[in-house]
């Protein structure tokens, strides 16, 4: 009896285990295209959290340091939780 029970689970942790590889998968290829400040920093992330790309408007290089490091947290915290709601 134990041993047809511990067999069931087994099998049931493999496949637990191998819809988290497919839900892994689908993350790795969600992409979001994410910006600050009307598009002076944008930010590519996938579904893992993971920072693609992130893009600095020329202009926005004129502004003042700690303007532009706001724009760019604001847009990597941004990212973030789009991609934890996606």
């Amino acid at each position: 009896m134990f041993k047809g029970n511990m067999s069931k689970i087994l099998k049931q942790a493999q496949d637990m285990q191998k819809q988290i590889e497919k839900v892994k998968d689908q993350l790795s290829d969600l992409v979001l295209d994410v910006d600050s400040g009307g598009g002076m920093v944008s930010v590519k992330i996938n579904g893992n959290q993971e920072i693609l790309e992130l893009n600095i408007d020329s202009e926005t290089l004129k502004e003042d340091k700690e303007i532009i490091e706001d724009l760019i947290i604001s847009a990597i915290n941004n990212a973030i939780s789009k991609s934890k709601s996606a």
